[in-house]
């Protein structure tokens, strides 16, 4: 079963024909909204939006661990994510979509795994490769059977929000080795590597980073949701062809 987890600019997918929708309790709390299921190109899948159906939910207050585990209680053994991100690297332009092949994590306070109660023993899950190398390849095998432009390489780094960053942040991001910025890919990944999950992400780039580029001494947040709602009518086409990679 595969799950597509929707974040900024992606609260629902109009091209699922929805069959039902599931209130699902966890040991975790509840999940960011009632899981959607439904069928795309004729193709069942599950749709979970990050931030709640109305986007009310800011990234520091997800209930990771709910949402991941919800979709587990499910059987779903693929997840393909998708989080906006500011563009660090050039090539990195609004507009563009992304596929990380690693990740870097800033944030703190979250909780981030599913074994720290006295019940379970600690879990160290290796994290070497974070992203499934199979389902990014159905994302590139995707992207080529719409012709798609997709930029295969990245480093995410996630950082705790909801805030933008400074330009000196985003200058010692670059640092690091980061070339994309967002605020949600963390602790998701992990989690879904903790329960075994497949789990890969697309980034659409919504803006320059701050400092760069157009974003050169401010962000315009009206502006970067309007071709950020442009970019998502490519990711739910995307979406769709990668539906068809994975049944």
């Amino acid at each position: 079963m595969l799950a597509i987890i929707g974040g900024t600019g992606l609260t629902q997918l109009d091209n699922l024909n929805i069959t039902k929708r599931l209130i699902v309790r966890t040991p975790y709390g509840e999940p960011s909204q009632p899981l959607i299921f439904g069928e795309i190109a004729g193709r069942e899948v599950i749709f979970l939006a990050r931030h709640g159906n109305g986007h009310t939910i800011p990234p520091h207050e997800v209930n990771y661990r709910a949402n991941i585990y919800a979709l587990h209680l499910q059987g779903v053994t693929e997840i393909a994510a998708v989080a906006t991100v500011g563009g660090i690297h050039p090539e990195l332009s609004p507009g563009a979509i992304a596929m990380p092949h690693q990740i870097i994590d800033y944030t703190h306070g979250r909780k981030n795994t599913f074994y720290d109660g006295i019940e379970l023993p600690v879990k160290h899950i290796d994290f070497t490769e974070p992203y499934c190398a199979n389902l990014r390849a159905k994302w590139q095998e995707a992207a080529c059977s719409i012709s798609e432009p997709l930029i295969d390489q990245g480093v995410y780094a996630t950082m705790q929000g909801p805030r933008l960053e400074t330009a000196a942040e985003i200058n010692r991001l670059e640092r690091d080795g980061a070339t994309m910025v967002g605020m949600t890919g963390m602790p998701e990944a992990a989690l879904a590597r903790e329960l075994g999950i497949s789990y890969a992400a697309i980034c659409p780039i919504a803006n320059h980073a701050a400092g760069r580029g157009e974003s050169l001494h401010a962000i315009q947040y009206e502006e970067v949701m309007v071709r950020l709602n442009a970019t998502m009518v490519r990711v739910r086409n995307l979406i769709a062809a990668l539906v068809i990679q994975t049944n």
